[in-house]
């Protein structure tokens, strides 16, 4: 028996790499080996590729090119402003803040600190998992050293006001740092215009390389290396840089204007009109409006969250638990608890991603499985 055919939604853990990204990064393949930092013709060659793509990356944020530090995802360019900021100088302590549904790469860091001198405050949400400015500004200290609230959330799609968050943390002299690495391109963003420091993006989620990404810092904001080595990268990110995947990263970056954005929004529109249609014991757990547009979580209460997720991938629709961070453990997302769902809500929701590829048929299609499975 054949395999039912795939459709990928969860576009929110990784996105297919774009073949526009396929062919760029092949050239470099093509081209002669070399690394870029090497002064020879062939180096020189290869570094004209790291320039051109940093300036892509720049334009896609509408800021300077050497505003960039290439890392090898959002991963590491969270660490980096992380511990970059709060062991700059050689601190040893100090006060970090925090928002209770930052990915698992902000607070890990965070909590790492926290077990070797720092304190940290991890803020509450509302139930619909925004940081209240006033609450932020009640927990500041005069020594706290970093503020980092995530931009679009990967769970949820919710996106905060960085703006109010950012004029608050201004006022007390404190750096803002956010994970934008779920917003970059699917929502405007200019960190240059915002009162933020520091800003973690990657090219996976924009239908680009894994392994590759970006932190964007403010001229003038200190920061101080967690890897060393050759001094690539400003002296903040030492290691040969990943040419090809730096390539593929900035051609990403070029991809996606007001009509890829259109797209994502008129099929967000389309899934949740199907879900509170077809399905209105479902809760919606990410904003109708105002969100990111390529992320839905739902809530179906009292189903079993992963039989639902099995039914569906043996049908050949790709979803997710959750993130795909928490996708290998039972445990009930530390997101959904935080705005409030019980962990058996929690355990039974799943998030669905989709991109401007996703067609309406192929919506129409899992809509119709998902009232299938649920009915079962």
């Amino acid at each position: 028996m054949r395999p039912p055919p795939l459709t990928y939604l969860d576009h929110a853990a990784t996105t297919p790499v774009a073949p526009e990204v396929l062919q760029a990064m092949a050239d470099v393949y093509a081209s002669p080996a070399a690394n870029a930092s090497s002064l020879h013709r062939a180096g020189v060659a290869a570094s004209y590729f790291i320039v051109r793509a940093r300036h892509q990356v720049a334009t896609a944020l509408v800021t300077e090119a050497d505003r960039l530090t290439f890392t090898s995802g959002g991963t590491e360019a969270n660490n980096l402003a992380i511990q970059g900021v709060a062991l700059a100088g050689g601190r040893r302590s100090g006060h970090l803040v925090c928002s209770a549904i930052e990915h698992p790469s902000v607070l890990e860091p965070m909590r790492w600190l926290a077990g070797r001198g720092f304190d940290l405050t991890v803020l509450p949400v509302d139930g619909q998992g925004q940081v209240c400015p006033d609450e932020l500004a009640r927990s500041l200290r005069p020594d706290t050293v970093l503020v980092s609230i995530i931009h679009g959330n990967n769970e949820l799609g919710v996106i905060q006001d960085l703006r109010a968050l950012g004029e608050v943390c201004r006022s007390a002299s404190v750096p803002l740092h956010s994970d934008a690495c779920q917003s970059f391109t699917k929502v405007p963003l200019e960190p240059h215009r915002l009162p933020v420091d520091l800003l973690s993006i990657n090219a996976h989620k924009i239908h680009g390389p894994q392994g590759v990404g970006a932190l964007w810092r403010r001229q003038g904001q200190p920061l101080g290396p967690t890897q060393h080595g050759g001094g690539q990268e400003h002296r903040l990110r030492s290691g040969t840089l990943n040419t090809a995947g730096i390539t593929g990263f900035g051609t990403a970056a070029t991809l996606a204007d007001d009509a890829t954005r259109a797209t994502l929004l008129a099929r967000h529109r389309q899934i949740v009109e199907g879900v509170q249609r077809c399905l209105p014991q479902a809760r919606i757990n990410s904003p109708i409006q105002g969100g990111l547009p390529h992320i839905l979580n739902v809530t179906f209460t009292g189903a079993d969250g992963s039989e639902l997720f099995h039914q569906l991938n043996r049908a050949g629709f790709m979803v997710s638990l959750g993130s795909a961070c928490h996708a290998t453990t039972a445990t009930p997302s530390h997101v959904l608890t935080a705005i409030g769902r019980s962990a058996q809500d929690a355990l039974s929701t799943l998030r669905i991603s989709h991109s401007h590829h996703t067609s309406p048929e192929q919506i129409s299609t899992f809509l119709d499985m998902l009232e299938a499975s649920l009915a079962a």
